[in-house]
């Protein structure tokens, strides 16, 4: 990899996304933190470069559209290319999702525009990115929840 190789990962700024975006640093690429909320974004981009990572956080909501197409657009115009897309986001839906057959329809819908419609969105708002890439990849981390 070269050292404008560039990441974006979303859901980036704990957990899974962190530790997706901290490696893929280790390993020299530029890492973009997707996340929806700044100041969490903001934070996970500052103990990325703590840590020696070229991170910079990317507001970017997968539920919002418009977000998802501001966030392309920035790519586009910073950077003209993106090498990987590891979508990461997703969401349980709660403690106060129960059993399945007792799982409200109202959080079942938000989960599905998480990690379901989410993913096609950016996916699709990427692919003109990727495909400037001589060898992009893209990853899609799900969880038995998910599935």
């Amino acid at each position: 990899m070269t050292a404008t190789s560039l990441a974006l990962i979303t859901g980036a700024n704990k957990g899974i996304g962190f530790e997706v975006a901290r490696q893929l640093g280790v390993l020299g690429m530029t890492v973009l933190v997707g996340a929806r909320d700044t100041e969490r974004g903001t934070v996970a981009e500052r103990n990325l470069r703590d840590l020696g990572v070229d991170a910079h956080h990317l507001a970017l909501d997968v539920t919002d559209q418009a977000s998802v197409d501001q966030a392309a657009q920035q790519i586009g115009s910073e950077h003209g290319h993106l090498e990987i897309l590891v979508n990461n986001a997703g969401i349980t839906g709660g403690r106060e999702s129960g059993r399945p057959s007792e799982t409200p329809l109202a959080i079942l819908r938000q989960v599905y525009e998480t990690n379901v419609f989410g993913v096609v969105a950016v996916t699709n708002a990427m692919l003109p990115l990727l495909r400037q890439a001589p060898a992009a990849r893209i990853v899609n981390v799900s969880s038995l929840v998910a599935s």
